[in-house]
């Protein structure tokens, strides 16, 4: 059995583990995950913890647990946890030998080498030091790369042309941004920068701050100085901050928190979407200000780049999302697990170091950008029908997302939900694929707020559900193959488009010209045959190649006009074929 080369992604919140097999990058769980938060500690008895298990304890026993370890790598210095202390190389190690037990229990075989990812900004002593954690792993360190080279291998692994890409990566306790250039035999980063104590953790931080204050003016204790009640506190905010990523409000529940006076005290808070990308609003401002400072670093601006990549947990923030396309005027690549795409690349990078062939990472996404219609701004103008995009194109499939909206004016009783597909920001302007009415709202003002949840799967069927909050009524509708569907509407309205370009022969007509016209006619017949199972690009292809036959003939141009028919020949007999 040959020698196999894992990737691995030493993260300072969470690492992961991959191999490539049969051509195609492997995701290997570890402990039933497939990330493995990058902390150790001690138990009560002095078991090793390696894990989501030490992780439990980091807030409750941090004397015995140690956690964001990455950023120590390259000091010489000594971490205590227990009654010992260790180098960051050593608890490195620790978990480095995990991934590895986890990659030699899944392949059935040992494990001798890796490829293993740092930042881009690792300076040599700090490159130097992850190399030795992978000897006391008993790891081979078959190469040192970077994150957003692994990131962007893994997003281009069978790319052809050149481009430029910017990497923005955002994990749990890191930043940074880099702009890569990519050709078919180098990936090279040109400049990078960022900040290595801004991550998720942060974000995680400010919703901290909000239950903290509310338990201290609505239950009068403060429960700072309490560790097991910081540490739900904790746990619950960061699981908060992931359901935000998808649904506008996230609710916190934890019972018997703590207690006053004998009595227990509760948490139950609403956590809003929009108040809380208010709060890391700054963090944000600091990243695009990284990106302007990589960019210019590497001599390019905005318009130069190619690709905007996302990497790292917190970056399915949607206003992270929202902000960048703003910025650089470009939508960015999602349809990669950000937590598990720098993994991958350094699989990818494995595998061509072993002699493998390598294929493009397979994954299912949506085609179309699917969403509905509301008042707000458009072109700086109020508009009823500007376009709210609520799954995105090129979003990995299954997936569910949410937005609140709000009745605009009092005692509003009935809303019509519009679904449209499409990538216009004027709703008018895109294909509606369902509608649905709610009645019986309550009445009460303007600002009554409404629930709307897409949900696609595998198959494209798009389920739109629509709920008052306040009540809980909803209404919802189902759509069949929403992302493979030609509405009934737009084929027949393609039709009567070929059909006036059907060019009839009149009696007075040359032979030849007669010909030209009944041989251009049978072709656009063809052409209309193929509209219902072509691909949105040949459509476009065909009513253009067809609208070419016709002007050439209204022309009487017949060197045009040959060439005109032969173009559409063409393309039928390829898409026949």
């Amino acid at each position: 059995m040959s020698d196999i080369i894992i990737g691995i992604d030493l993260g300072t919140t969470n690492s992961e583990v991959a191999v490539v097999q049969d051509g195609r990058p492997r995701l290997i769980e570890v402990d039933g995950a497939p990330i493995l938060p990058s902390v150790v500690g001690l138990a009560d008895d002095d078991t090793l913890l390696v894990g989501q298990a030490a992780r439990n304890q980091y807030a409750l026993y941090p004397e015995r647990t140690i956690a964001s370890v990455k950023r120590r790598m390259g000091e010489d210095v000594r971490l205590p946890m227990g009654e010992r202390e260790y180098t960051p190389q050593e608890i490195s190690a620790l978990i480095l030998r995990r991934l590895k037990q986890a990659a030699e229990e899944a392949l059935g075989q040992p494990i001798t080498q890796a490829v293993i990812t740092v930042p881009a900004y690792f300076s040599d002593a700090q490159r130097q030091a992850t190399r030795e954690a992978g000897r006391l792993a008993e790891l081979d360190v078959a190469r040192i790369i970077n994150e957003p080279t692994a990131a962007a291998l893994a997003y281009e692994a069978d790319h052809k042309e050149p481009k430029n890409i910017l990497v923005y990566d955002l994990g749990g306790g890191t930043f940074d941004v880099s702009v890569v250039r990519l050709s078919q035999d180098v990936t090279e980063v040109l400049a990078s920068h960022g900040n290595n104590h801004l991550g998720g953790d942060d974000f995680d931080a400010k919703l901290v701050e909000q239950v903290t204050a509310h338990i201290k003016e609505h239950a009068g204790i403060d429960p700072s100085d309490n560790r097991p009640a910081m540490a739900r506190i904790t746990r619950a905010c960061e699981t908060a901050k992931i359901t935000l990523s998808d649904a506008p409000f996230a609710r916190i529940e934890e019972e018997y928190l703590l207690e006053k006076d004998g009595e227990p005290v509760h948490l139950s808070l609403e956590l809003d979407r929009a108040d809380y990308e208010n709060k890391i609003a700054a963090y944000l401002d600091e990243t695009l200000e990284a990106t302007h400072i990589a960019l210019k670093g590497a001599g390019l601006t905005a318009t130069d780049i190619q690709e905007i990549l996302l990497v790292g947990g917190a970056t399915r923030t949607p206003s992270i999302q929202q902000r960048l396309e703003q910025e650089l005027g470009l939508q960015p690549r999602s349809e990669m697990d950000p937590d598990l795409c720098v993994a991958t690349g350094a699989a990818i990078q494995a595998a061509v170091i072993s002699g493998q062939q390598v294929s493009g990472v397979l994954v299912d996404v949506t085609p179309y950008t699917f969403g509905t219609s509301a008042w707000a701004d458009l072109e700086g103008e109020p508009y009823p029908y500007t376009f709210i995009p609520l799954i995105r194109k090129n979003t990995p499939i299954p997936v569910t997302k949410s937005e609140a909206f709000a009745t605009t004016h009092d005692g509003q009783r009935i809303i019509t939900v519009h679904i449209y597909q499409g990538e216009d920001p004027d709703a008018l302007n895109n294909t509606e694929i369902g509608s649905f009415r709610i009645e019986g709202l309550s009445d009460v003002p303007a600002g009554n707020v409404i629930v709307t949840t897409f949900s696609l799967d595998v198959n494209g069927i798009l389920h739109v559900t629509s709920r008052e909050k306040r009540t809980g009524l909803e209404k919802q509708i189902t759509i069949d193959n929403a992302t493979a569907r030609f509405e009934k509407e737009e084929l027949e309205a393609a039709r009567e488009r070929l059909a006036a370009l059907t060019v009839d022969a009149s009696p007075e007509d040359t032979p030849s010209a007669s010909h030209e016209a009944l041989q251009a006619q049978t072709l656009i017949e063809k052409a209309e045959q193929l509209m219902e199972s072509a691909n949105a690009e040949d459509k476009e292809d065909l009513v253009n190649l067809v609208e070419g036959v016709r002007d050439a003939l209204a022309a009487g141009d017949a060197a045009a006009t040959e060439q005109a028919v032969a173009e559409l020949s063409d393309l039928i007999y390829y898409l026949e074929s």
